[in-house]
C-alpha cells in the first residue's frame, strides 16, 4: 500500500453523515487522519415507514435516497470511533454564513488543531426547470419551475458557503503559520450545464471558479485546492432501470460507488498529489467520456 503521509493530520468533512462525506470519512480514518464532521438534516419527504420500506428492499429510488440524507451524524461518529480513530463533529447549517468560521473553530476547539484539510462535500439540490412542459411531468423526483427562493438557497449552500469555508480555512491556516494543506471541493461532472437541475449545477459551476482562484491565490502558502467531479453515484437515488442504462453507458460497465470517490479524496490530499493545484479531476469510470 502507498502511504499518503496523513497519519495525524487533521480533516474537516461537510456532508459527512451518508453516502460520499460518509465514505471520505471512513477512508480518511484508514490512513490515520484525525476528522471533524459537519452534517444537516432536512426535513424528510417520506415518512418513517417508507423510510423503512426502502431500506429493507434496497432498491434505489426518492425514498431511500431521503432516507440515507436522514442517517444521523452521530452514527458516523459511532463507526469512527469503532475504528478507534479520533473524531468528533457537529450539525451545522450551512445556509447560515455564520457557519463556516465556526466549524473551524469547532474543529480547533475539539480535536486540537485546525484542518490541514478540508473536503466541502456538502449539497442542497432542488431539481428546477425554465421549462413550464418539465414541471408538468410527475415522477418519482419532483421537479419544479426555477424560483428565486431556490436558486438563493442553491447559491447560498453550496457556492457561497464553499467561499467563506475557505475564508475562514485559510484565516486558520496562516494564524498557525501552517506550511502544507489541501482543499478539495466535491462538484458534479454535469456542472457546465445540467437540464432539469439547474440551480444546482450553476451552483456547482460557481463552485468550480471559486477553487480555481482559491488554488492560484493560495498556493503560494503551500495550499492546493483541487475539485473532484463524480460522475453517477449510487447514494440510493438511483433506480435499477436507471442502473442499468447508466452501467451499459459507462466504459467500466457499473454505477459508481461513494469508496470510489473517497479514493480520489485521499489521493488528492496525499502527499503523492502535491504538484496538483486547480485541477477538475472527473471520476466517473468514464461516464460522459468524449469519444
Amino acid at each position: 500500500m502507498i502511504d499518503p503521509h496523513l497519519a495525524e493530520a487533521t480533516a474537516l468533512v461537510t456532508g459527512a453523515n451518508h453516502g460520499i462525506g460518509r465514505a471520505i470519512a471512513l477512508a480518511f480514518a484508514r490512513v490515520g487522519v484525525k476528522l471533524f464532521l459537519s452534517w444537516h438534516i432536512a426535513p424528510p419527504r417520506y415518512d418513517a415507514t417508507q423510510h423503512t420500506a426502502a431500506r429493507e428492499t434496497g432498491s434505489g429510488g426518492a425514498a431511500l435516497y431521503d432516507a440515507n440524507q436522514q442517517n444521523p451524524g452521530e452514527a458516523v461518529l459511532a463507526e469512527l470511533a469503532a475504528m478507534d480513530a479520533q473524531a468528533a463533529g457537529m450539525p451545522a447549517d450551512l445556509a447560515d454564513p455564520a457557519a463556516p468560521a465556526a466549524l473551524i473553530e469547532a474543529c480547533r476547539a475539539q480535536l486540537g488543531a485546525a484542518p490541514d484539510i478540508m473536503v466541502v462535500n456538502h449539497t442542497h439540490c432542488v431539481l428546477e426547470t425554465f421549462d413550464p412542459a418539465l414541471a408538468e411531468v410527475k415522477g418519482e423526483f419532483p421537479l419544479a419551475l426555477v424560483s428565486a427562493e431556490e436558486i438563493d438557497r442553491h447559491m447560498q449552500i453550496n457556492a457561497r458557503a464553499f467561499a467563506l469555508l475557505v475564508c475562514a480555512y485559510t484565516s486558520a491556516y496562516l494564524a498557525r503559520e501552517a506550511k502544507w494543506g489541501r482543499i478539495i471541493a466535491i462538484s458534479t461532472d454535469a456542472a457546465s450545464a445540467h437540464a432539469a437541475n439547474i440551480s444546482y449545477a450553476a451552483s456547482k459551476h460557481a463552485i468550480e471558479s471559486y477553487a480555481r482562484s482559491a488554488a492560484a491565490e493560495l498556493g503560494k502558502y503551500g495550499i492546493t485546492v483541487n475539485i473532484v467531479a463524480p460522475g453517477p453515484i449510487q447514494t440510493g437515488y438511483i433506480t435499477p432501470k436507471q442502473a442499468g442504462d447508466i452501467a451499459a453507458g459507462t466504459p467500466l460497465g457499473r454505477v459508481g460507488e461513494p469508496e470510489d470517490i473517497a479514493d480520489v479524496v485521499v489521493f488528492l490530499a496525499s502527499c503523492q498529489a502535491r504538484w496538483l493545484t486547480g485541477q477538475l479531476l472527473y471520476a466517473g469510470g468514464g461516464w460522459r467520456m468524449p469519444q
